[in-house]
């Protein structure tokens, strides 16, 4: 069937997941499984001095009482997202609700309550847990990834001086943390000196690579499967300590082990986004050229790591600038080690497009225009050549998301709209995310059936990606779409991308498309030579393939079906497929609404019309429903989410959903998605982009400068809450 990449095809999976078919991690059932559960430090920073274990020893159905005595000494695999450090190996205590001891029961409800008797004694020291009380300390920490953390182009600060016009703005957010509706879960089995893990991640074969490294394994050793994750954000691409805990738990009990975190768990146990302060300085001409961009970030560390997730990516690379000085500091804090969180170069960029709406009122430039003005089409960061954006269509999602939205219609003029007893205000900001680039194979089988199974070890998280593989191979086939399987979230298929970094389709997209021409080249090939086929002796080039038949191209007549080649054949033909993308960005812009109540500062975001540049449409359905989760992301970003510690023990203080604070159905507003399709003739899948994460980067700068239109007040600090607004 031809054409059915781009449609907007129903999720493939979305029967099972609807029906409770959908496999989770936690929903595998292990025979002889025992529960675990975690006791968790209550200081923030010292040393275990003793644990007591013997009440929980004697509670019933406990098995075992695991500390830094008991459990196996682990490598620190040097992997990305890699933690740098592994509780349970020594008496450190580095934050509050570090594990410091294991329980292992028949039951879970009995891991839990004997959890509750572990008596822990400490030699505690004062935490630091407030970044503002140590600006002082600042650090520019070493690469991280390779990257920099301080980038030159130009003379920044002999052209901030000059400049005509000049914003000097520090922008801020707060510790956020992600939330995924599925927990943290992992289910260890032990089979042989083999280790099978039911693992809740974004990335099984980083998994398998983390955990064999971390026991000494040889990689084959060790079998990662995550068929279906209930949500990750980030969260879910490293590979935490409690994996590695429980396998260690296993290996000690001789029986597999199961543990789910709880929601507290989660906050102090798997990453979050470092609270966030940004000094940023632009400087430009009266017409609106900017000559100068000096930006200075400072984020959360910890006393073992300085990794920097939040980058300033946009903030190099967007806007044409000559001279641009970006420098990413560190604090070293006595919290949990943060992590990438979606999007994670929101924080940087929500300081720039605030910073853009305000240099734009204070030349009397609209907003649009103004980024028009600044656009590029070469990469900024690269400095000792020019490399072009390949098909970079940002100005076309300026206009066609300014036209759809009305914006010619808005008065630019601070406080001057209303509806009734509302202030209305309309905010634009530019999107732009980067997508990354994993090597990785697939395995295609077409059975003596004439039935296609795809096989690779890459995962769903929610996005599509049974379904946009799917749609690949049976266009790429000539087949109906039910008539092919996708096989996902096991590292006993092919290795394959992570799922982090926007990464999943522009890896795995056109090594599948590669197997599907490989498989129907071979079954084409069957047909011409079997005297049996009725297409016996047409040139191979001559046979087309759709809807699960191959026609002569020339004589409709002479035709044959997959299955029927494949049954004469009497064995499956077995592909394999791998070919090669770059790594890149996708563009976009938003546009959107909000209305203020000025009694109560209760405010509302009513109407949100995007545009996105993200090469070709794999499936408008899907890529839709990245708009809307990047949208409703942002106004978590903008108005609610803040993960609150006491400054005097370093504990977080609302770590569950109902004092995190996250966007609800009442919370979404209505969402017009546009795209810009490329389609041209050497637009293969090779070329594509990942997006999903790309929505969103831009909603809580829109957000912020819609405010400002409609009431006056320029926010610079998230949340947005009813305070500030007030």
């Amino acid at each position: 069937m031809s054409g059915l990449v781009g449609q907007g095809v129903a999720r493939v999976d979305g029967r099972a997941k609807v029906t409770g078919a959908a496999r989770y991690a936690a929903d595998h059932e292990v025979p002889g499984v025992l529960h675990g559960s975690l006791v968790m430090s209550t200081i923030a920073r010292g040393e275990v001095l003793e644990i007591d274990s013997r009440a929980a020893l004697a509670h019933p159905g406990v098995v075992a009482v695991y500390t830094h005595a008991d459990m196996p000494r682990l490598k620190l695999p040097d992997f990305p997202f890699n933690r740098r450090f592994i509780p349970l190996q020594d008496t450190r205590v580095l934050h509050h609700g570090q594990p410091v001891a294991y329980v292992v029961a028949q039951t879970l409800e009995q891991a839990q309550e004997a959890a509750n008797l572990v008596k822990v004694r400490y030699r505690a020291e004062d935490p630091v847990a407030r970044m503002a009380d140590v600006l002082d300390e600042a650090f520019l920490p070493e690469k991280f990834r390779g990257r920099p953390n301080e980038f030159t182009r130009g003379d920044a600060a002999a052209a901030l001086e000059q400049a005509a016009v000049r914003i000097d703005q520090t922008y801020s957010s707060p510790m956020q943390h992600h939330n995924p509706i599925e927990p943290h879960t992992t289910t260890a089995v032990w089979e042989d000196g083999t280790l099978i893990l039911y693992e809740s991640t974004q990335g099984v074969v980083l998994a398998r690579n983390v955990v064999a490294a971390a026991f000494d394994k040889p990689q084959g050793s060790v079998r990662v499967i995550s068929p279906y994750l209930g949500g990750g954000f980030g969260a879910k691409a490293p590979t935490y300590p409690h994996t590695l805990l429980t396998a260690a738990a296993a290996q000690l009990s001789g029986r597999p082990v199961k543990l789910v975190l709880s929601r507290a768990q989660m906050y102090t146990s798997n990453g979050h986004r470092a609270e966030y302060r940004h000094h940023l300085r632009l400087g430009a001409t009266r017409q609106g050229a900017l000559t100068a961009i000096v930006s200075t970030s400072t984020a959360q560390v910890t006393r073992i790591d300085e990794n920097i997730y939040n980058g300033s990516d946009s903030t190099l690379r967007l806007y044409a600038c000559p001279n641009v000085h970006v420098r990413q500091l560190g604090v070293r804090l006595d919290l949990p080690t943060s992590s990438y969180m979606r999007s994670p170069e929101t924080t940087a960029h929500f300081g720039l497009e605030t910073a853009m709406d305000e240099l734009s009122y204070e030349l009397g430039i609209d907003p649009v225009e103004l980024r028009i003005r600044n656009h590029t089409e070469v990469d900024q960061q690269e400095t000792e050549t020019v490399r072009r954006y390949a098909d970079k269509r940002l100005l076309e999602c300026y206009r066609g998301a300014a036209e759809a939205f009305g914006w010619a219609r808005r008065n630019p003029k601070p406080g001057t709209t209303r509806d009734g007893d509302e202030y209305v205000g309309w905010g634009m900001a530019t999107e732009t995310h980067t997508h990354n680039v994993i090597p990785s194979q697939v395995h295609l089988a077409i059975g003596p059936d004439g039935r296609a199974t795809l096989r690779t070890a890459t995962q769903e998280i929610g996005t599509g990606t049974y379904t946009v593989l799917t749609q690949i191979v049976a266009e790429g086939l000539g087949m109906p779409l039910d008539h092919v399987t996708t096989l996902l979230g096991d590292t006993a298929y092919p290795d394959a991308s992570l799922s982090a970094g926007s990464s999943t389709m522009p890896s795995v997209a056109a090594p599948a498309a590669d197997a599907a021409l490989r498989a129907r080249n071979a079954v084409i090939a069957l047909a011409v030579a079997d005297p049996r086929s009725p297409l016996h002796g047409v040139p191979a080039e001559e046979v087309v393939t759709r809807d699960g038949r191959l026609f002569a191209r020339g004589d409709r007549d002479r035709r044959d079906t997959y299955r029927d080649v494949m049954t004469r054949h009497g064995s499956s033909v077995e592909v394999n497929g791998s070919k090669e993308n770059t790594a890149g960005h996708s563009f976009g812009a938003v546009f959107l609404e909000v209305r203020i109540q000025p009694r109560l500062g209760r405010l509302r975001v009513t109407r949100v019309v995007t545009a996105h540049d993200l090469g070709r449409v794999l499936n408008r359905r899907t890529a839709r429903g990245q708009v809307i989760g990047g949208v409703t992301w942002g106004i978590g970003f903008a108005l609610m989410e803040h993960t609150m510690v006491d400054p005097n023990t370093a504990r977080v203080v609302n770590p569950n959903l109902s004092t995190y604070l996250v966007p609800v159905c009442a919370d979404a507003p209505s969402v017009e998605a546009l795209f810009v399709d490329r389609r041209e003739p050497d637009a293969e899948l090779a070329g594509i982009r990942g997006f999903g994460e790309t929505p969103g980067t831009g909603v809580p700068a829109a957000i912020g400068n819609a405010i400002y239109h409609a009431i006056g007040r320029r926010l610079r600090d998230v949340p947005f809450t009813q305070d500030k607004l007030l």
